[in-house]
């Protein structure tokens, strides 16, 4: 076993597992202050839950083995309660309970990041159920299709699922996603557009009206999730090699790039910069770089932070001009931007790119990839919102959105102020 690259795979899944924290502070600042500790939970409710559920079903469904690499949805019942990967085999790079670890962090945070397009009018209850049920049949299955480890047939180790393993039988090459551009952020982003759609828009809704309580948490939560995602993109490597270096710094070069290019086009559009449009910049520029970190040059690693934080920021204006309330625009960045990022690499990815070598074939795969999971988890995530809005019910009455839901929801405040405290 080597222990490096063991300790390179915890410390990884450590500073994952500290975006989900970070993005409590970026989507908690974004919202009314009398939202924050509302938005905030919904954060750490998809800590608590899908920690759980990772450890009893969740990894069993997201790597059920070399059997399931080409199925949409399989399960390894072997691995129920982790029950198969307890012992550490004496040929193994690391042990499995650390990559069970590192994987169960990007399962926590792709559930968390949804919550931000239902901001100011979700029950917790609700979305705690939503989260569960979305996890089990959207992001487990997703994750296999991406990330699946399996045995091939020669006794090597296969990486992906039927997104890459599968179309790289059919077209040569398999779609390329190193941290989750399809399995995370299109993911995630689908479904907070059908569940945006599903509870409808906020009272008073239109540009202007909903404003940040708290900039400074955003700044903090965007520093924190840049620092996590170094883990995230690096600490898919599996290794501390020169891979894990040049996704290293690509995590600094495209959302470096990003952030100024959201303040140009703020600059531009809107005739000031803010601190808002920075860490929001860095964020998209985050995005994009995430399925291509280990694929691309720093220097069209620049140049995709540069498209996607000025895409971006046009983006979070569709939903004033479509109608759908995207709270904290997780359509606009998230499913945007991993679009962006996932079919960039089907022009430059290195050696297989269309302008780096290779053809047409990339492109197509890494179009398939993104468009799959996007129709598949927006189809499930509206039927799985919908059918909660119309049992339990999902969002708050209006006048408990006025009031504000972190009394109503939680029996708490945000900031209690008025007696000297």
């Amino acid at each position: 076993m080597d222990q490096g690259n063991t300790a390179f795979i915890l410390i990884a899944a450590a500073l994952v597992l500290l975006m989900t924290p970070g993005l409590a502070f970026f989507y908690g600042g974004l919202v009314k202050a009398k939202s924050v500790i509302s938005m905030m939970m919904m954060s750490f409710g998809a800590l608590g839950l899908i920690g759980v559920l990772w450890v009893l079903y969740g990894y069993a469904i997201a790597f059920p083995g070399a059997e399931g690499t080409l199925f949409p949805w399989a399960i390894d019942g072997g691995a129920l309660g982790l029950s198969n990967v307890l012992e550490t085999p004496e040929d193994a790079a690391y042990p499995p309970l650390a990559f069970v670890a590192f994987q169960a962090t990007f399962a926590i945070l792709t559930v968390a990041l949804v919550s931000g397009a239902i901001a100011d009018r979700a029950k917790f209850g609700a979305w705690m159920v939503f989260a569960g049920v979305w996890a089990t049949l959207v992001y487990f299955p997703v994750a296999s299709w991406v990330f699946n480890f399996g045995l091939a047939d020669d006794g090597s180790f296969a990486y992906g699922g039927w997104i890459t393993h599968g179309l790289q039988d059919v077209f040569g090459v398999g779609a390329i996603d190193f941290a989750g551009g399809t399995a995370v952020h299109i993911n995630a982003g689908a479904a907070a557009l059908a569940l945006a759609l599903v509870l409808g828009r906020r009272v008073g809704f239109q540009k202007g009206v909903h404003v940040p309580h708290n900039p400074p948490f955003v700044l903090l939560g965007a520093g924190l999730l840049w620092f996590g995602w170094f883990g995230f993109n690096a600490g898919s490597e599996l290794a501390a090699d020169g891979t894990a270096a040049l996704a290293f710094v690509n995590t600094i070069a495209a959302p470096a790039a990003a952030l100024l290019a959201w303040l140009l086009v703020e600059k531009i559009k809107d005739g000031k910069p803010t601190s808002i449009g920075a860490a929001s910049g860095a964020v998209a520029g985050l995005v994009a770089i995430t399925p291509a970190c280990a694929s691309l040059d720093p220097i069209w690693a620049i140049v995709l932070g540069l498209i996607a934080g000025a895409v971006c920021c046009l983006a979070i204006d569709l939903k004033f001009k479509l109608g759908f309330d995207d709270s904290l625009d997780v359509v606009g960045i998230h499913l945007v931007g991993g679009l962006i990022g996932t079919l960039y690499l089907g022009f430059f990815a290195r050696g297989t790119g269309l302008f780096m070598g290779g053809d047409a074939s990339q492109l197509i795969v890494q179009a398939i990839a993104a468009f799959a999971v996007l129709a598949y988890s927006f189809v499930l995530a509206f039927v799985i919102g919908w059918v909660i809005q119309k049992t339990m019910g999902f969002r708050v009455k209006n006048e408990d959105e006025l009031a504000g839901i972190d009394t109503v929801v939680h029996g708490e405040e945000g900031y209690v102020l008025s007696d000297g405290r």
